[in-house]
């Protein structure tokens, strides 16, 4: 899969486009294919790392822990984890991933808590 990364701290002159692993849901988790994502304040301030708060905040001391931002997600399940009741694949879903981000990225896994059914009149 296709991912948008960044390995330092920086403006956005910093983000690649990069070939990465396809994710793996964990038990309590659902694999999404991302049809849209959105670029939100959390994703700016990890990708300057401003305020230096985020850092410590589990960001990474001198570079990214994470390397793909990405909070917002939009798309269609892929595959779910054992443990996942409210979701099955093909259902479109939207939510957030929390500060892990992945979202800019073809897919990502996210907790099932943390989605919910896309409105059939919304268009994504």
């Amino acid at each position: 899969m296709k991912a948008i990364v960044y390995e330092r701290y920086g403006s956005p002159d910093v983000l690649q486009l990069r070939g990465m692993e396809k994710p793996v849901p964990k038990d309590d988790e659902v694999l999404v294919k991302v049809h849209a994502s959105s670029v939100n304040a959390a994703d700016w301030h990890m990708l300057r790392a401003k305020p230096f708060l985020v850092r410590l905040m589990g960001g990474g001391l001198l570079k990214p822990k994470n390397k793909i931002l990405g909070a917002d997600v939009a798309g269609r399940v892929e595959a779910v984890g054992r443990n996942v009741k409210q979701f099955q694949p093909g259902d479109e879903v939207f939510g957030v991933t929390g500060f892990e981000g992945k979202g800019f990225a073809e897919y990502v896994c996210a907790i099932e808590e943390k989605l919910g059914p896309k409105p059939a009149n919304l268009i994504v």
